[in-house]
């Protein structure tokens, strides 16, 4: 296993400096810069701006600085358009936030999608397996930018339930519709691979073998199915979790929580390339951290993996 988790860390490693590299150039190839507007600055005091963030450095000296800064200090650098605050301080202002009711909704589409796929296929071709089925597709036909608005309307303006934005540090009234909103459009997928592997594993020969034994289908279940079942399930639980970060993009908007989407599509906007670059890289780091621990998960479900 050591081997194993020392060799996907050696893939990770340059993944993550390709990726920085990658979206470096890439937003320096975008048309117009930070200070472009529809009046165009003078040119003496544009070039004093561009001195002072770097700007007026050829290109490979500022990747340079820009790699020093993150690899030694994890520093992604001043904000362009913000005076007195950093991309750093940005971050770490509107990703904690996006973090909980990420985490949170990543928990509930894991337990009500796991339970659901589960369910589905020990009552296979009954109410209830139709049921998570029909639950699964009509989910899926519900994307949180679907689904946000939908909720707002409905416990916000017409039953007053629940209020329709803000954060007010975290409350559980304000956690609820954005919890609903990220978690749905995932539920459907998971309790259909859930359900899929569940009844593969249910036809396999060791599990006729335990049923033979006289075990109960408790036992036959808990301590023989359902960790071979899982390991599908786990490949694509890896992916959710970003998944339910990047896409609190669209729930920020719409529940004004103060998360890193605001500051992520503001800052595009605004032209803020230096919020829009750190942001990048820190949603991709996040997914080939999480594709790494997803791989380590899956060896040890499947030891034949690591070989």
């Amino acid at each position: 296993m050591l081997a194993y988790t020392l060799r996907r860390l050696g893939g990770a490693i340059p993944t993550i400096l390709l990726l920085i590299i990658a979206s470096f150039f890439l937003m320096h190839m975008a048309p117009g810069g930070p200070f472009t507007s529809e009046r165009p600055l003078p040119p003496q005091v544009l070039a004093n701006i561009e001195a002072r963030y770097g700007l007026d450095q050829p290109l490979w000296k500022q990747l340079w600085d820009y790699l020093t800064n993150i690899l030694l200090h994890f520093d992604f650098g001043p904000s362009f358009k913000f005076k007195d605050r950093d991309v750093n301080d940005i971050i770490a202002q509107g990703f904690p936030i996006s973090l909980t009711y990420g985490f949170l909704s990543f928990l509930v589409c894991t337990i009500v999608g796991v339970s659901l796929g589960v369910a589905a296929a020990i009552k296979h071709n009954s109410w209830l397996d139709y049921f998570a089925v029909s639950l699964g597709i009509a989910a899926q036909a519900l994307p949180n930018f679907i689904m946000g608005p939908i909720l707002i309307l409905t416990f916000t303006l017409w039953l007053g339930w629940l209020p329709g934005g803000g954060w007010n540090g975290g409350q559980w009234q304000y956690l609820i519709m954005p919890v609903i909103a990220l978690s749905t459009s995932y539920i459907g997928s998971i309790t259909r691979i859930t359900r899929s592997s569940m009844l593969e594993t249910l036809n396999s020969n060791f599990i006729r073998t335990a049923k033979a034994k006289g075990l109960s289908t408790r036992t036959v279940i808990w301590r023989h199915a359902m960790k071979p079942m899982l390991m599908p399930v786990v490949s694509y639980l890896g992916p959710v979790f970003v998944y339910v970060l990047t896409g609190s993009v669209f729930v920020d908007l719409y529940f004004s929580t103060g998360g890193l989407g605001q500051a992520y599509v503001g800052s595009a906007l605004s032209r803020d390339y230096a919020v829009l670059l750190g942001v990048t890289i820190l949603y991709g780091m996040l997914t080939v951290l999480v594709n790494l621990a997803t791989d380590l998960a899956y060896a040890w479900l499947d030891p034949k993996i690591r070989y």
